[in-house]
Formats: C-alpha cells, structure tokens, sequence
C-alpha cells in the first residue's frame, strides 16, 4: 500500500524481486520506495512484505538530525498507526520489533522484494503491532 501522502504520486503495486532505493518524492514532500530506474514511481508494498537491504538500514536519528545506522539488513513491511488520519502509516517492522515509519529512512537505500504475503487477506489487524517504537 501507499501511504496518504503518497496519493499524488505515480505508483504500481511492488512485485517479488523488484529492485527498490527508499527516496524523497518531488512535490510530495514524503519518503517511500521507488523502483531503480523508475525515480518518480512509488512502488506500494503489501503488509507483510519482506525486504533485504544492501547495507545495514539507516534512518533519521534523534530529533532529525543526522542518520544512524541500525543493525539489520532485513525488514518487514507494516502500516502502524492506522487508526489516525492524516499521518504516516507505512513502516518496516525490524527483527527486534523495532518499527520505523518510511518517511525516517535515509534516501539512497537498497532493497530487493524477497517475499509478498501470500494473500491480502491473510493479514489482520491481529497481526499488525499496536505500539510504534521508534528505533
């Protein structure tokens, strides 16, 4: 799925193997995924897709300023926070169960779709984290 912010942007569903770099989008002011060669495409990811970075995952450290890296390569996507309209749902829970919102990760990243859920339907909320914990 997109995120809200994202609903002005040119997207296409993420597919098993696509070649993913996290980026900034022009005139969305938002972060999220792109296919490499495809720049101005948000790539939408399904609740429980898994991703396998190329190098250790970054994300914005504390109050903004500047970008720590986190000890893990794999990650798996989520929307957190759905109950609350207007803010930024799409997020990638870690193997720690650390969660981090799309919009913290440092532009230039890159993933490769390793698995999708085998259906829709099979994710329930039950199934999604009721607490966001900022890494």
């Amino acid at each position: 799925m997109c995120d809200y912010s994202l609903h002005n942007v040119r997207s296409r569903p993420a597919r098993i193997g696509d070649k993913l770099t996290s980026t900034r989008f022009p005139n969305s002011g938002t972060r999220g995924f792109a296919a490499v060669g495809e720049p101005n495409v948000a790539v939408c990811l399904l609740p429980g897709t898994e991703l396998a970075f190329e190098e250790n995952l970054q994300c914005e450290g504390a109050y903004g300023f500047g970008f720590k890296k986190l000890p893990h390569k794999v990650a798996r996507f989520r929307q957190v926070d759905k109950e609350q309209r207007n803010v930024h749902h799409d997020a990638l829970e870690l193997p720690d169960g650390h969660i981090v919102k799309l919009t913290k990760l440092r532009p230039g990243q890159h993933a490769i779709v390793l698995q999708m859920p085998a259906s829709p339907q099979q994710i329930t909320p039950e199934a999604e984290p009721q607490h966001v914990v900022m890494a």
